[in-house]
């Protein structure tokens, strides 16, 4: 399948998906001036974002009415400010989420030791594992994300890793893997015109283009070399050492998405951890901000007539210095209200039970426990009791990090192919195997426990000295960790030169 042709419609999927999409972008973007945006028109509006005008539908009734009328989207008074409090509670689930798959790093298993190195680097001297921190935190959010390899010879001898996001990416799948992808970003705005740079993956060959159209028409393609961002790429690379895969992966959030199954081209898409709870997420903002209007309403005032506060004349009556707290009335002075205090209550109460009951069910319809955010009480607690209160967060990572595994394999063994081909030359050379993807318990026992449980182990002879040190040392990396068995082994009298104990070939 080749580039788009020209003035084709844009973007090529689905509006269903795409208004999800822009829903789910506004509420993780966690700002006030993107969510008002966002349902104010609601619909495609690229990235723009700021405080339009007040429209007639949100004064309607029926559906249209009802959309327009999200808290969000409530028109501002006039004559008022926007005075809307937004709590970014939507961000903290993604960061959550990739917090527990990625808060210890992986290990990426192979058989072949000098492979297992390499991985190692990339994950740790490379950057790959910082990489797949952000493309977990998007893809909760978005309900997937891509894992795209780049490379430039002039930056680096070796291929990188970079994310796409879900929301600039148009995919096909094919028994529910990615069969093809056209990623997209928008290199230039002038006036209307709107100006984007396509890569377009499929088996063996990405493909670039440049296109200059409008917000919602891709337009006629130009030269790659007219823009700084395009020059010097190549409008087509054949790999053929892929052997028919893609330079790219696509890790779901989910295997299913229950509000797309009827939509054509949603298979394989997954869903956010924002599904089903938008609607909790603007009540929470609504709730904090009706609780902030009761601290602004109850603040002391002290009601009098408006002549107490203003002068009679030169050595007539008695002028208020301080009038911060005076509310003037339009009262005569000989009025029997004189001056009165008035003070509203604030409904704190309500509003914290409100909220925290609102935040409680987001947090459940995503998939986790009050607990892994910090909701649970009592003191300082085992690690056993921490993972009796997030059974469900541990649920939920389990069932993340298969679907994380599947996709950082397949990536990994796509950046070895690559590194292996004459692209590279500079490349270090290993052999290409598909490494096994372990990810690290995210809670992890105290020192003592562990060592207790290594010694049990050593006295029953059921761990060699490098399991042991593994199971101590959580995170350590694997040559850090040979380091401190050779270390163990010359204290111990043992010769660490003898391939047996060392494990070298």
């Amino acid at each position: 399948m080749p580039l788009p042709e020209k003035n084709t419609p844009w973007p090529p999927v689905s509006p269903v998906i795409a208004s999800d999409l822009d829903d789910w972008s506004a509420w993780y973007a966690a700002s006030p001036d993107r969510l008002t945006y966002r349902y104010r028109t609601r619909r495609r509006t690229g990235r723009q974002y700021g405080q339009p005008d007040n429209r007639p539908s949100q004064y309607r009734g029926g559906i249209v009415g009802t959309l327009a009328r999200w808290f969000w989207g409530e028109p501002t008074p006039a004559g008022e400010k926007r005075s809307n409090l937004h709590l970014p509670l939507a961000r903290d689930l993604a960061r959550t989420s990739a917090d527990l798959l990625f808060s210890e790093p992986p290990t990426l298993v192979t058989e072949n030791k000098a492979t297992m190195q390499r991985l190692e680097d990339m994950l740790h001297k490379e950057g790959l594992l910082r990489t797949l921190i952000a493309q977990a935190e998007m893809t909760a959010a978005l309900g997937g994300g891509y894992l795209r390899a780049m490379w430039d010879l002039e930056m680096s001898p070796t291929p990188w890793a970079t994310v796409v996001r879900a929301d600039g990416a148009a995919p096909r799948f094919y028994g529910g893997r990615l069969r093809e992808a056209t990623f997209w970003k928008v290199i230039a705005v002038d006036g209307q015109k709107v100006v984007r740079h396509l890569e377009h993956h499929e088996p063996n060959l990405i493909l670039h283009g440049v296109y200059e159209g409008t917000e919602d028409n891709l337009g006629s393609p130009v030269d790659l070399a007219a823009f700084p961002e395009t020059e010097g790429l190549q409008t087509v690379i054949n790999l053929p050492q892929l052997k028919g895969r893609l330079a790219c992966v696509y890790i779901p959030n989910s295997m299913t998405a229950p509000d797309w199954h009827d939509v054509p081209g949603a298979a394989g898409l997954g869903t956010s951890d924002y599904q089903g709870a938008e609607t909790f997420l603007s009540a929470i903002d609504e709730a904090y901000t009706s609780w902030m209007r009761d601290v602004r309403l109850a603040r002391s005032r002290i009601i009098v007539p408006a002549g107490y506060l203003q002068s009679n004349g030169v050595g007539e009556g008695v002028s208020w210095a301080d009038r911060e707290v005076y509310a003037p009335m339009n009262i005569p002075p000989t009025s029997e209200q004189g001056i009165t205090l008035n003070q509203f209550a604030i409904r704190h109460e309500e509003h914290r039970a409100t909220i925290e009951d609102l935040v409680s069910r987001c947090i459940r319809n995503a998939g986790y426990d009050g607990g892994t955010f910090g909701e649970s009480e009592g003191g300082l607690r085992t690690a056993t009791e921490v993972k009796a209160d997030t059974a469900r967060s541990m649920a939920t990572r389990a069932r993340k990090g298969e679907l994380e595994a599947v996709g950082v394999a397949e990536f990994a063994e796509t950046l070895l192919i690559l590194e292996n081909s004459n692209l590279f030359p500079d490349a270090p050379r290993v052999e290409v195997e598909r490494p096994q993807v372990q990810f690290a318990d995210s809670i992890q026992d105290d020192v003592k426990t562990l060592a207790e449980t290594a010694d049990l182990l050593r006295r029953a002879g059921a761990a060699s000295t490098e399991s042991l040190v593994a199971l101590a040392n959580p995170g350590m990396p694997l040559e850090q960790q040979a380091e401190e068995v050779a270390r163990i082994k010359a204290e111990a009298g043992l010769d660490v030169a003898d391939p047996a104990l060392t494990g070298a070939e």
